[in-house]
């Protein structure tokens, strides 16, 4: 029984020292070398400006997209000397198809995802139709608008609903 009892003492013992061995070569070398250290700080410091730099050009861009709303001044009413019938025009502005271009002007079109509510699959179906810059999508008609609400497909009633002429009217100054 003792010697069972020594064995195994002395298989524990070996474990112990061969574990401290290990300890101490893996905090030994697995630190990162002085090197390793000042690439890291590099790269954390480059990601810092990166994250700065996307900041400011969001803030940028959120202030150029916020078209204040014009308050009109109030008038003074005059009482109506007889009771008069408020007509409605509710007439609908007949569509039509604005003016698109075969490519984008000066071979690059603009970024139009910078619209809110224009993404990668919008943006290629603007494309299609003949529309790549802020500009156009600033000067259309109301029938113009009209026009291209009824026809992306899947998406209509997107121009209207998402404002997107205030919008580009803003990105073609910037």
């Amino acid at each position: 029984m003792t010697y069972l009892l020594t064995q195994i003492f002395l298989y524990l013992l070996a474990a112990f020292i061969l574990g401290l061995f290990l300890g101490w070569l893996i905090w030994r070398y697995g630190k990162p070398s002085a090197s390793e250290i000042d690439a890291i700080r590099a790269e954390n410091t480059r990601l810092k400006s990166d994250l700065d730099s996307c900041t400011r050009k969001t803030a940028k861009l959120e202030a150029q997209a916020q078209v204040p709303a014009p308050t009109p001044a109030p008038a003074p009413v005059p009482a109506p000397a007889a009771p008069v019938a408020v007509v409605e025009d509710t007439a609908p502005v007949p569509a039509e198809k604005p003016e698109g271009l075969s490519a984008p002007r000066g071979g690059t079109a603009d970024e139009l995802q910078l619209i809110h509510g224009v993404g990668p699959k919008m943006e290629g179906m603007l494309h299609d139709l003949g529309y790549y810059h802020f500009d156009q999508i600033a000067n259309w008609t109301p029938a113009e608008v009209a026009w291209v609400d009824d026809n992306l497909e899947g998406f209509k009633g997107r121009v209207t609903r998402d404002k997107w002429q205030p919008q580009a009217k803003v990105l073609a100054k910037g």
